[in-house]
């Protein structure tokens, strides 16, 4: 059994331990100690982390009633040894853990909207909602959660019989719980079961702040980060802002704007441009059938080859070349370190693109798929790709 210091004292640092026994895993080393300040992941809260007996500790995880610690080598059985946290990443999870109460008891008091789900990954939280919040709404709601840490009121740990429970006021009680239970409350706010681990007071989490939701089965998914990772997401997002706002010329609340009149922009050059290939590919399609191969029914067989091209141009010039439905047309171009095909045949034509699509891509060294009538594909770009289409006019005729 394994004494864990860290449910009576969240904010040590460091212990001296006593290791119980060592194995080889697949993790590393798997070491039990007598006692631990690591908190092994569980309750949605990331595991700690730091050194024991200067021996680095990734990771640690509950077994029955033993922390196991992973370390990258082996540790004597019966050292004594000081276990280590690395302070910042602990700090780091309380703030979460400790956010997403108060958040989490936000929109609970406020909408009546239950946390049904809870992650914490390296800067991801999550909290799911069992109905829909709107924008203003949790905008509200995170205010009123800052408004709970800028308090800075205390959140304390105590232990009750199950039994006592229902007197309690709780956004949610977990009725399958029994004994003795570990109740985490912020004053006058969240009460609830956890077995994390929490700053002293409110105003260690520092900030809440929501970054988008999303429509989550039939609630929403809310993204957030408390605290360091918080301030830092909100620097670096400030420093995108910026620097979009030296690109376009302008003062950062002018980036919303400036984006859209370049959007505008692209699509009618976009717009223009299409027009212009229309053009270009009305003028070069003849000239590719009247030079293409013909067999003894008058199925005309071609393939293009276009050095700066995109995949709609392609298919613009294979429709093209489709017209009058007796054709069967290929068009290779290339895209940066690929060549890709698209392939097609008229409807009068008896021509199957799969199994065309197969010896292109045999031919490009890649692979594709469609239809009968439609196929298109890709490989590598090598400096011979120019022939290697000469090679497949040839293939669309046998």
């Amino acid at each position: 059994m394994t004494e864990k210091l860290y449910e009576q004292d969240s904010m040590l640092k460091s212990c001296l331990a006593t290791v119980l026994s060592c194995a080889e895993d697949k993790r590393g080393y798997a070491v039990v100690l007598d006692r631990t300040v690591f908190f092994p992941e569980g309750g949605g809260q990331l595991s700690d982390r730091g050194t024991l007996g200067g021996v680095k500790m990734t990771y640690a995880a509950q077994r029955g009633s033993e922390v196991v610690h992973y370390c990258e080598r082996p540790l004597p059985v019966g050292a004594q040894v000081e276990a280590v946290l690395d302070w910042q990443a602990r700090l780091d999870h309380m703030q979460q853990h400790a956010g997403e109460h108060i958040l989490s008891h936000a929109v609970w008091k406020l909408f009546g909207a239950n946390n049904i789900g809870f992650h914490m990954g390296e800067r991801l939280v999550t909290i799911d909602l069992d109905k829909e919040l709107t924008a203003a709404e949790l905008e509200q709601a995170e205010d009123y959660a800052n408004s709970q840490i800028w308090e800075d009121k205390p959140i304390t740990v105590s232990y009750l019989p199950h039994t006592e429970l229902s007197a309690l006021v709780m956004r949610k009680k977990n009725e399958k719980l029994t004994g003795t239970l570990r109740i985490v409350t912020v004053a006058d706010g969240d009460i609830c079961t956890c077995c994390g681990t929490h700053p002293l007071r409110t105003g260690m989490i520092g900030l809440i702040r929501i970054n988008r939701f999303d429509k989550h089965k039939d609630g929403i998914r809310v993204e957030f980060l408390c605290g360091r990772w918080a301030l830092e997401d909100a620097r670096r997002k400030n420093e995108y802002v910026w620097q979009a706002g030296r690109l376009l010329s302008m003062k950062p609340e002018g980036v919303p704007q400036g984006l859209r009149k370049l959007q505008e922009e692209v699509t009618e050059l976009n717009e223009r441009l299409k027009a212009q290939s229309a053009k270009l590919y009305e003028f070069l399609a003849p000239q590719l059938l009247a030079q293409a191969a013909v067999d003894e029914g008058g199925i005309k067989y071609v393939a293009a080859a276009q050095e700066d091209c995109s995949a709609a141009d392609a298919r613009l010039l294979l429709n093209k070349l489709l017209a009058d439905g007796r054709t069967v047309a290929a068009v290779v171009y290339r895209s940066g370190e690929r060549i890709n095909f698209v392939l097609g045949s008229g409807e009068q034509t008896q021509a199957d693109c799969r199994s065309l699509c197969r010896k292109a891509g045999e031919l490009f060294g890649g692979r594709g798929g469609g239809s009968q009538h439609f196929a298109q594909g890709g490989g590598a770009y090598s400096d011979d790709w120019w022939q290697k289409v000469l090679q497949l006019q040839q293939l669309l005729k046998e």
